[in-house]
């Protein structure tokens, strides 16, 4: 489906009811009749089960799977595959600055990664609203590559590593985002969520400007960048802007309705249902209440977008799923 994104924005903003777009792939599994273990490696499967949960659901856009092992496994890191859970990186592969300017910087196509292109583009071809792909961000990936604890110290006590590889991350994220284009989704969503235990300042110098180089590569009237980051990011909002992207999607630490002043009026805000506590835990009425305050606590501001904290886990129910929705449905904006 090819769209304006600037006006896919105007849209949102103008909209009297509230648009909906969680990131929510993983009941999709349930749907089917899949297992993990099997759609993380196939982007066929993994469009069966996007399409069928679009078909189950009112949302406003599709997001592809983001599972955020897989840019690192094209590195060359080792991954854990199970039978109920998303893929995870088992162990480091760098471990200091030799071994980070000897890492070779993969082919877009190289691993799992062609299966999630494969993904993004049966859903452009094949869904009747808005698709965004999914990918990891350079900090976050450079954390899985060199462990996350080992990053966070080398980005203190010696930058000009953790930048050397942070270069060659954002380089390969650059052109696989580029790839994502051009399947002809509509958009990105660029994971960041390590990012959030950087302080500001380091935010900015070691994540949001290296995410402000893919944006720069891909971000135009027809392809919209939105920046997830699920920590306490209250003091981050100005480096996570910088980025230029025309979207931030925030996690459950923060409160959205205190991150909607520092916003600007045209770039929307999409959070923050938890998707543990209460998509797979609560109960129906209880996600009602939460979403329904929520909606409450924001109908002054045209720029929010409702949504999940972050990737919704599998297990939830499609009653919990259904209780989110019209939770939206029964409130318009102001």
């Amino acid at each position: 489906m090819q769209l304006n994104m600037k006006e896919f924005v105007e849209t949102v903003l103008a909209s009297p009811r509230r648009y909906v777009m969680p990131i929510m792939t993983s009941p999709g599994m349930e749907l089917i009749g899949a297992k993990p273990v099997d759609v993380f490696r196939d982007g066929e499967l993994q469009f069966r089960c996007i399409d069928a949960l679009a078909k189950a659901t009112p949302c406003d856009a599709a997001v592809t799977f983001m599972d955020l092992s897989v840019e690192a496994e094209a590195f060359g890191s080792p991954i854990r595959y199970s039978e109920y859970e998303n893929p995870t990186v088992t162990d480091r592969i760098v471990s200091d600055r030799n071994e980070i300017d000897a890492l070779a910087v993969p082919e877009v196509g190289a691993a799992r990664t062609a299966e999630v292109l494969k993904c993004a583009k049966l859903c452009a071809a094949n869904l009747d609203r808005p698709v965004f792909g999914g990918m990891i961000g350079p900090f976050s990936l450079a954390g899985r590559l060199a462990d996350m604890t080992e990053i966070m110290i080398m980005a203190a006590v010696e930058p000009e590593a953790a930048h050397a590889l942070l270069d060659k991350t954002a380089s390969f994220l650059a052109g696989y985002a580029e790839a994502i284009k051009a399947t002809g989704v509509n958009g990105i969503v660029i994971a960041e969520p390590a990012a959030g235990l950087l302080s500001p300042d380091m935010c900015r110098d070691f994540a949001a400007d290296y995410v402000r180089r893919i944006v720069e590569r891909v971000q135009d009237d027809n392809f919209m960048v939105i920046l997830h980051n699920c920590g306490r990011t209250e003091q981050q909002i100005p480096a996570l802007l910088s980025t230029g992207a025309m979207a931030l999607h925030l996690g459950n630490a923060v409160s959205i309705p205190e991150i909607l002043p520092q916003m600007p009026e045209k770039t929307l805000l999409m959070g923050n249902i938890d998707p543990v506590g209460m998509f797979k835990n609560a109960t129906p009425e209880e996600i009602y209440r939460k979403t329904a305050e929520l909606l409450e606590a924001t109908k002054e501001y045209r720029n929010f977008v409702l949504s999940s904290g972050c990737d919704v886990p599998p297990g939830v129910s499609m009653e919990n799923i259904r209780a989110f929705y019209r939770a939206a449905a029964d409130r318009s904006r102001a």
